[in-house]
């Protein structure tokens, strides 16, 4: 089995600044992470294959990271970011396809997670963004806060022709070890067949100097049994994940997570067909 990973970063704040690395807390991640930094670490895991995801929502990034999948046998597949509300939406996705790279480009994301609509998704704009992403055959990335779940499932009722990939579960508060009113909302979004779910930033929504796998497992356990696994799959989200844990944990934290006869769907099989690498 290749294990894909279908969640990761890179940056170089020479290049362009994080405006998001704010405060004592996320200060470890105010550095450069680039591909030469990962690479080593996902060979050591049994990582063959990785699919690179947007950062920040400027339009320079996207045609970076599809250069760097061009240069990098590691990478995949990207999923970037462009303003799905511009009137020429279709334009701009078939203008990435055509850049240095642009075959790899296999979704979009936006960080609806800072929008304080929580329905932004459901806006009539960001409705047609939506469309034109599914009519260019890619795929829609949801980075989000339980409170959003609502709308996303409502987006994706709409958008039928459209798969949406949950990002971190929805970020539950794995801290607290609360689980509604995020559970109810999961497994609404999961019952649309068009939806799947990552298998990834559970470390950093858990206390990160004192997290086990049985603080995630109540969490892992509800996708695996909402999604299956044939609807899962894994990604790091490294390097956010370094803030709690190396990439190797994370990688063991979900093997642990899963069952034997599930693990090659969930760190393989479902992100090589979701993303069409």
């Amino acid at each position: 089995m290749t294990v894909v990973d279908a969640h990761h970063h890179v940056w170089d704040l020479a290049v362009r600044d994080q405006d998001w690395i704010t405060g004592p807390e996320l200060e470890p991640l105010r550095r450069n992470f680039t591909v030469a930094d990962l690479a080593p670490q996902a060979r050591a895991a049994g990582v063959g294959r990785t699919v690179l995801v947007q950062t920040i929502t400027v339009p320079e990034e996207t045609p970076e990271f599809l250069a760097l999948a061009a240069e990098h046998e590691l990478i995949a597949g990207v999923v970037g970011w462009t303003d799905l509300t511009r009137p020429d939406i279709a334009d701009e996705l078939a203008r990435l396809r055509e850049l240095p790279g642009g075959r790899y480009l296999k979704g979009i994301r936006h960080q609806v997670q800072g929008e304080p609509d929580p329905e932004w998704l459901l806006r009539a704009d960001v409705r047609r963004g939506l469309a034109a992403v599914a009519e260019a055959g890619l795929v829609y990335d949801l980075v989000v806060l339980p409170h959003q779940l609502p709308a996303c499932v409502k987006a994706a009722a709409d958008h039928a022709d459209l798969t949406f990939v949950l990002d971190h579960l929805g970020k539950p508060p794995i801290a607290s070890g609360e689980r509604e009113p995020w559970e109810t909302a999961v497994r609404s979004l999961a019952a649309l067949s068009n939806t799947v779910c990552k298998l990834s930033g559970m470390v950093t929504e858990a206390d990160h100097a004192s997290w086990t796998v049985d603080d995630l497992r109540p969490y892992a356990d509800v996708v695996l049994d909402a999604f299956g696994p044939e609807r899962l799959m894994f990604g790091s989200d490294w390097p956010v994940c370094t803030l709690a844990a190396t990439y190797g944990q994370v990688l063991a934290s979900a093997r642990d997570l899963t069952g034997e006869s599930d693990r090659r769907q969930i760190f393989e099989t479902t992100a090589t067909r979701v993303y069409d690498l």
